[in-house]
């Protein structure tokens, strides 16, 4: 798992390349830690190289969400894939997060 932190046009943006599972969910927790000072930003969750989620993975993605929205901030998943979009529904995230 890999994860790239970046900023662009005033949004933080979290890059998540591989597979997001219980292996990975350790170090992905700490290098989302760059989006606690999300105060007047709104996050990106970039999935288009993600390619695999867990329920680890899952709670991080919640972790996030409950994180921004106690500071105002919204949080987007951008260019997930249809098999991990299914995830999202079949646990219903699909409505606790908005898609671009």
């Amino acid at each position: 798992m890999k994860t790239t932190f970046k900023t662009e046009d005033n949004n933080y943006v979290m890059f998540l390349e591989g597979r997001l599972d219980t292996a990975a969910s350790s170090q992905t927790e700490k290098d989302m830690h760059a989006l606690n000072d999300c105060e007047g930003h709104d996050i990106i969750l970039d999935c288009s190289e993600l390619e695999y989620i867990s329920s680890s993975g899952l709670r991080i993605f919640l972790n996030v969400l409950k994180n921004a929205k106690s500071k105002g901030s919204t949080v987007y998943v951008r260019g997930i894939k249809d098999d991990i979009l299914s995830v999202f529904e079949m646990t219903g995230f699909n409505s606790l997060f908005e898609f671009i």
